[in-house]
């Protein structure tokens, strides 16, 4: 584990924590919440519920972006989040075609951020093709690039846009091994190394990516990375799910990060991580809110731990409390390239919240992290600037107006 060691403390009736990080985020599929539960909606599978999805991004304006990224962080902050890393891959007009400014829509996302005032890593998505033998769907044709060039020259005209922010810092991404090609992800993760970002990709989330990858290259998601020399202690690992013990050694042995989104693993189906298998290797863990099915920050963080009991019916198997504040806090800031400045950000807790009422001094950061809910969350400052007060964000009677005004007009309340 990391040498810095966030702490939690009280201070007279209320409890005063680090900021939550976030460190992987699809804002703008916070509009999908609840519209894909029933039977009726034929979400039957991850894979059936990507074409809703898709069937929402087709409709999607940088207005709309704004809007529903503006929601999605403003109810993160209400649930003591103050860093998100933003996987973003929706770059061109409906049409694929680039705007004539082309970070248009990237732009939208940060820009939503600093209307919320939570930090941001933006990572500049890449997106090569629909899969392996696979045609495009419609809905794709606003993630594909040309190729690996336009892909560096969107990070850094972002990198230069917002070098003077403390906002925002700057990321790159393969989206998966199935959108990005081989030696395209291994030229991604050298550019990345060579610039010292950090470097996200979608690993081994669903089955069906497994047998792809073993049908084009004969091995597996992870072992293929690993074989490549993608992975480093600048790698983010999203979801890896389904990984082998040599796949879990060498994500250890790199120091990788590996982000894990419980609610939205559980919403898709995608299965169980062995999560303390990774710890144990040396993999560092962080979070994230992923599909915005939910946005409990403090469920995200314990599901680390949690989950991993019923896989594996037995208890303390993979952090206890110091672990997980470390990961839901610095590990997920450093994550997202704003290590830096994990401990500016503070999230006040109502410490008569019944969720954490009469927690001892000594087990804090054990009743916070297992028991507090969004409900306890009081005040949360970023950049020294207060961004929610009395539980509430500051701006949010706005941004819900706007949130409700532009789902009405995509015709989807």
């Amino acid at each position: 584990m990391d040498t810095q060691k966030p702490s939690i403390t009280r201070q007279g009736d209320r409890i005063v924590m680090p900021g939550l990080a976030t460190a992987h985020s699809h804002a703008f599929q916070r509009a999908l919440r609840g519209r894909t539960q029933r039977r009726a909606t034929q979400a039957g599978s991850f894979w059936s519920w990507r074409g809703l999805m898709y069937a929402l991004v087709e409709k999607l304006d940088p207005e709309a972006i704004f809007a529903i990224s503006q929601m999605a962080f403003a109810e993160l902050a209400m649930s003591g989040v103050t860093a998100v890393g933003e996987f973003h891959y929706v770059h061109h007009g409906p049409d694929g075609q680039p705007y004539a400014n082309r970070t248009e829509l990237a732009e939208a996302v940060i820009r939503a951020a600093q209307a919320v005032g939570v930090r941001i890593g933006l990572m500049r998505t890449a997106y090569f093709r629909a899969g392996y033998q696979k045609e495009l769907a419609a809905g794709q044709r606003r993630f594909i690039d040309s190729g690996i060039e336009p892909v560096l020259a969107d990070v850094e005209q972002l990198m230069a846009r917002y070098a003077n922010d403390p906002l925002v810092a700057v990321g790159l991404a393969a989206h998966s091994i199935r959108a990005v090609p081989r030696e395209q992800t291994i030229a991604l993760a050298e550019y990345a190394r060579q610039q010292r970002l950090p470097f996200h990709m979608h690993v081994a989330e669903q089955r069906a990516e497994l047998e792809e990858c073993l049908a084009e290259y004969g091995r597996r998601p992870v072992e293929l990375l690993a074989e490549a020399g993608v992975l480093d202690d600048r790698f983010v690992g999203i979801h890896a799910t389904h990984l082998t013990p040599d796949e879990i050694e060498a994500l250890g042995a790199a120091r990788a990060f590996v982000c894990l989104c419980r609610t939205t693993e559980r919403d898709l189906g995608d299965g169980l991580p062995e999560t303390a298998a990774l710890v144990q290797a040396g993999a560092r863990l962080c979070v994230g809110v992923d599909s915005h099915a939910g946005s409990d920050a403090f469920e995200e963080v314990r599901a680390v731990e949690l989950d991993d009991r019923s896989r594996t019916e037995a208890r303390h198997v993979a952090a206890e409390a110091p672990e997980l504040l470390w990961l839901a806090t610095v590990g997920g800031y450093q994550a997202i390239g704003l290590g830096a400045v994990w401990a500016e950000d503070r999230v006040t807790l109502k410490a008569d919240d019944p969720g954490i009422a009469a927690v001892s001094d000594n087990l804090l950061a054990d009743g916070v992290l297992f028991g507090a809910t969004p409900r306890a969350v009081d005040v949360v400052v970023v950049n020294g600037q207060m961004i929610v007060q009395d539980g509430v964000h500051v701006h949010y009677p706005e941004i819900y107006q706007m949130y409700q005004t532009t789902l009405r007009r995509l015709h989807m309340v």
